[in-house]
């Protein structure tokens, strides 16, 4: 039977061997996985330092944001949850360092939240202000967000759930599966801690993509700068 790791590579301390965790709603969760563990085998998505576990009725994006830098979307109806991996020192506990870190911001900008225990341990339950459009007014309307946080060897991985899933668990409950299957490849080259880990395109998108700029070129439709501007978002079913 697969048994969750801890940093170290052992059994998490105070759990029977044999068994696994599980979640809210009854799914076993036995990850998040680091890419030296035996995780299961499952069609994941290769993200670079992500590989996203494919989910029926679940669509999974690739968004790029000048501030933001890349993450990856796990997408379902009108809720979401946003993923992204960090270099981490090897004593963990950077998730704790964070939480914290959120909050405060949370606060200050004001919105609220309080802790409470998930599947994967300590999570953030906040209610945070909507930014407005361009343009647009100020709004004092919050809305719910869910913050999780898990610990890996010498990496951290960040779920950020919003949408109706933030607070129904029943609709959460496919966003755990993908987090508790996601596997992190953190690489050996050092990295400071907190650098979010790479986020790049599947290969076959990337693939694909060059295909159809290489065809917008010969039919004269070309840019001259074809990565100036363009979609922010790439869906991969």
């Amino acid at each position: 039977m697969l048994r969750r790791r801890r940093r170290d590579g052992g059994d998490q301390p105070g759990q029977d061997t044999d068994s696994q965790e599980v979640g809210l709603t009854g799914e076993i969760a036995s990850g998040p996985w680091d890419a030296a563990d035996d995780y299961p085998d499952a069609e994941r998505v290769d993200c670079g330092s992500l590989l996203i576990p494919v989910r029926e009725g679940l669509d999974v994006q690739i968004n790029v944001a000048e501030e933001q830098g890349a993450w990856v979307a796990v997408v379902q109806g009108d809720s979401g949850m946003q993923l992204q991996a960090f270099a981490a020192p090897r004593s963990g506990g950077l998730w704790d360092e964070v939480r914290h870190e959120i909050a405060a911001n949370i606060a200050e900008s004001g919105g609220s939240c309080e802790e409470d225990d998930g599947p994967f341990g300590t999570e953030l339950r906040a209610r945070v202000p909507v930014a407005p459009e361009p343009d647009g007014e100020p709004t004092a309307e919050l809305h719910p967000v869910t913050f999780v946080g898990f610990d890996g060897p010498r990496w951290f991985l960040r779920g950020v759930i919003s949408g109706p899933a933030a607070t129904d668990l029943a609709l959460r409950s496919p966003f755990t599966e993908v987090f508790s299957d996601v596997v992190v490849v953190r690489g050996d080259y050092p990295a400071p801690q907190r650098q979010q880990l790479e986020i790049r395109l599947p290969e076959e998108v990337q693939q694909a993509l060059e295909e159809q700029l290489a065809q917008e070129e010969d039919s004269g439709w070309g840019l001259q700068n074809p990565f100036e501007r363009g979609p922010e978002i790439t869906e991969i079913r």
